[in-house]
């Protein structure tokens, strides 16, 4: 026996750094305050998920609803230029601890890559607000931007890609993201200036559809690049060379004649839908003129 447990008694004195009653970090630990955002994030990536594929106006908006709710004020959850910074140093946050981020991370850059700016049109809650105002506004407010004017203002939302990653390379300021970006807003902070400037571009995109995310938005500029990747796009049908129509009604400018700009379309449905549509696209009523002439031909007498 030794002098300190002959001290003690004969009891072996406790651990004094505490190793012995350090508690052993267990997944159901680690789940139990997850279990809840996991849930609800599920629950709402299946509602994006089905109002895409069943091409549904209702429940679209239905989406928009959560989106702006759960993922914008809720949960901010937002892919943010602070997120390609992210990418940019290699810095994740722990896996464990963010299983939440990782599914809503991880669905935006899959969907990204099987369908296009599925995320941009359906699921950043930022995007989600500014199409519900659209939907909600008279018509007769709207400004339609000049065809020429607008595509050169698409790149505008590129070099602000470009000159905010620069500048985050050459400083590694994270807070620029406050001058680019408006998500801060669904965390209801920023300074007296940063909502003047948010009011100032909320009362212009109520004239300017969707006017942050068509030609200022970073996130949207680095997946549109990403789009260039896409798996599954748009079917077009050969009418498509010299009808006009989903041009005219696409509100994001992302058709020109029969091509579809990846790096523009979010995946709206508005196309789609007149694509559908054999009352309204030129190629059901050709279709369906060419059946009936088929039908009327044999009918005729034989010269």
């Amino acid at each position: 026996m030794t002098g300190d447990a002959r001290a003690t008694g004969g009891m072996q004195p406790p651990d004094p750094w505490g190793f012995e009653e350090a508690p052993v970090e267990t997944w159901a630990d680690i789940l139990a305050p997850q279990y809840l955002d996991l849930a609800l994030l599920t629950a709402f990536i299946a509602l994006a998920m089905v109002s895409f594929r069943r091409k549904s106006v209702p429940l679209k908006f239905l989406t928009f609803a959560a989106a702006i709710g759960y993922l914008g004020f809720a949960k901010s959850y937002l892919i943010s230029i602070t997120n390609i910074f992210s990418v940019v140093d290699w810095n994740w946050p722990v896996v464990k601890y963010n299983l939440a981020w990782y599914l809503f991370f991880g669905f935006t850059l899959v969907s990204t890559l099987l369908w296009g700016r599925l995320y941009c049109g359906r699921v950043c809650a930022y995007g989600a607000l500014t199409q519900t105002l659209d939907a909600i506004l008279p018509a007769g407010w709207r400004v339609d931007v000049p065809r020429s004017i607008e595509q050169r203002a698409s790149y505008i939302k590129f070099g602000i890609l470009g000159g905010v990653l620069i500048y985050y390379l050459v400083t590694h300021d994270v807070l620029i993201y406050q001058f680019t970006e408006p998500f801060w807003m669904f965390g209801l902070f920023g300074t007296p200036a940063m909502w003047a400037a948010l009011t100032v571009l909320l009362i212009a995109t109520l004239f300017v559809r969707n006017l942050y995310c068509r030609f200022l938005c970073p996130v949207g500029a680095a997946l549109g690049l990403l789009s260039y990747l896409t798996v599954f796009r748009i079917q077009r049908w050969s009418e498509c060379t010299t009808c006009r129509i989903c041009q005219k009604a696409c509100q994001w400018g992302a058709i020109e004649g029969p091509r579809i700009l990846m790096t523009e379309c979010v995946r709206c449905d508005d196309c789609e839908r007149l694509y559908a549509d054999q009352q309204k696209c030129p190629h059901w009523r050709i279709i369906d003129y060419n059946d009936r002439k088929r039908l009327v031909l044999p009918l005729q007498p034989v010269r």
